[in-house]
């Protein structure tokens, strides 16, 4: 194939979950409906934590950020989707490109390790109670939410950085509805060796070290409640992380589906398909987990309304 300068480039084109004119608008009013409940979901769950005094606790303060993170990873692909089927056009800038993979990657790390720092609050509240205010203390919990942005941040920019030394052939159709990495690097002409290094490297590392750390939290969890005597004890201990290990066996279920799928066959618009359960589906059910099995947050929601109608 012919190669073009990487200063050359002036657009990829994103073929999108189907090409089929009869289809685009009934995934538009798809993706409009799962993208609009994402926002107001986990906007009202970070409203309900702000105005409730009581849900000022560590565990809210990560469930808030994890929120934020949701809304601004879907942010990052589905209005640009949007966009593209209303004005009929699968382009999208080579600095768009870049931008929206450096985004999706921070977004998608910072879910990753958010979830493991709310693991590691889980290990703490149950497994040394009477140490948590000491433990989990405001200081801590800043820092355990810049570590997860700083390190995310890296690891984003570096895949990003590399992936502006490749050259690119003329053919740049993307068979995704987003710049996802492993579909761009497949467009480039020039060696990919170093950027394959890097995604493995980053998977087994920041992939799963959070991973293990937060079967081994889980693990001393159940070890903890085995040794609670009475029944209501053992409910009222797991029911404190019931939310959040439902949301990571979500999480972890997709993201797992997606590398399973891109390993198993080759099609790339059935890889697009599954991403959509990770980078769409997990963000939209989040709130709704958290919201339906937490008395609190249910009680902070119900106030947040309340207050809203007895103003309006």
């Amino acid at each position: 194939m012919e190669e073009k300068n990487i200063t050359g480039i002036i657009h990829f084109l994103l073929l999108g979950l189907s090409e089929e004119p009869e289809m685009q608008p009934f995934i538009f009013c798809l993706f409009f409906f799962l993208y609009l409940i994402t926002v107001l979901g986990n906007l009202l769950i970070i409203l309900a934590v702000g105005s409730d005094p009581h849900l000022h606790t560590p565990m809210y303060f990560f469930l808030s950020n994890l929120s934020l993170v949701d809304i601004c990873i879907t942010s990052t692909t589905v209005p640009k989707m949007l966009l593209n089927i209303q004005t009929h056009s699968k382009a999208i800038s080579y600095e768009g490109c870049i931008i929206q993979m450096y985004f999706y990657i921070l977004f998608g790390g910072l879910d990753n390790f958010l979830l493991t720092v709310m693991a590691y609050d889980r290990f703490v509240a149950i497994c040394h109670p009477l140490h948590y205010t000491v433990i989990m203390n405001p200081r801590l919990c800043g820092l355990l939410v810049l570590g997860s942005w700083i390190t995310s941040s890296l690891h984003s920019l570096t895949e990003t950085l590399m992936v502006l030394h490749l050259s690119f052939c003329t053919d740049l159709k993307i068979p995704h509805f987003f710049c996802e990495l492993n579909q761009v690097l497949h467009l480039a002409c020039s060696s990919t060796f170093l950027n394959n290094l890097v995604i493995y490297f980053s998977v087994g590392l920041l992939g799963g070290g959070p991973l293990a750390w937060i079967l081994y939290s889980y693990y001393k969890i159940v070890s903890s409640i085995r040794k609670i005597s009475s029944a209501q004890g053992k409910y009222k201990a797991f029911s404190t992380c019931s939310s959040h290990l439902s949301v990571v066996s979500i999480f972890y279920g997709t993201v797992g589906g997606v590398y399973l799928s891109s390993a198993v066959t080759q099609n790339s618009r059935s890889i697009a398909i599954t991403s959509v359960m990770y980078m769409v589906v997990t963000p939209m059910l989040n709130p709704f987990i958290y919201s339906l099995r937490n008395k609190d947050i249910k009680g902070a929601l119900q106030n947040l309304i309340g207050k809203k109608i007895i103003k309006g």
